[in-house]
């Protein structure tokens, strides 16, 4: 691929690498809301003053988020490939790139859970307690539907933080519009391919801020 393309022969690769950039932060996503909200939720109720004290775990667990949120995605992204390359067998395609991209995340979505969870009115857990419920029944009847629309919120400042985490994974070949960007648009010096992606990325971003703004106050409308 030379420094010069028309436009006819570039967007079908930019169609390529969009696509891509969509799979792993599609997946990525899915899989830092999976690992992510359970583990805010166990932050938030082992508490010393929560519904399930346990503070050593709740030591323990908040020093491994504070570890993994303070270092940069970078440094994660290549301290990360033994781990990939054990996992997937891989360290180079967007499947490989997912795994940093998700462990990045987790924490950040982890912390996000939590602050969502501070802001549940109190009075609604003590009454499902004083009826002897459960902190399960608390957590699925109070917390979670409570929380939703600052949870929504979080999810969706977490997978615009995951486009530009798949951006960066190019630097290892994680493929993607990031990959592009760094091996044609940087590397070669390709200007309409480094502005393709670009314009691109910006537009993934404000496309899925204005749709999880959309369904926030949605939600907030019917409460």
């Amino acid at each position: 691929m030379g420094s010069r393309m028309s436009w006819e022969d570039l967007w079908p690769v930019l169609l390529d690498g969009t696509l891509e950039t969509l799979y792993m932060v599609g997946l990525a996503a899915l899989f830092t809301v999976l690992i992510g909200l359970p583990v805010g939720v166990v932050l938030f109720i082992s508490r010393r003053n929560g519904l399930l004290p346990l503070p050593g775990l709740n030591t323990v667990l908040g020093t491994i988020i504070n570890v993994g949120r303070s270092l940069p995605f970078i440094v994660l992204l290549i301290a990360m490939i033994p781990f990939t390359r054990l996992l997937v067998g891989t360290t180079l395609g967007s499947t490989a790139a997912i795994v940093p991209i998700t462990l990045g995340a987790i924490p950040f979505f982890a912390r996000l859970t939590e602050n969502a969870l501070d802001e549940v009115d109190y009075g609604r857990i003590e009454a499902i307690l004083s009826m002897g419920g459960s902190v399960w029944q608390v957590i699925a009847k109070a917390l979670l539907p409570e929380a939703l629309p600052t949870l929504l919120a979080g999810i969706t400042l977490t997978v615009v933080m995951l486009v530009g985490f798949s951006s960066m994974a190019g630097v290892i070949g994680g493929g993607g519009l990031g990959d592009l960007a760094i091996r044609y648009g940087y590397q070669r010096f390709n200007n309409q391919m480094m502005a393709g992606t670009v314009i691109i990325l910006v537009l993934l971003v404000q496309g899925i801020q204005m749709a999880g703004d959309r369904l926030v106050r949605s939600l907030a409308h019917r409460r």
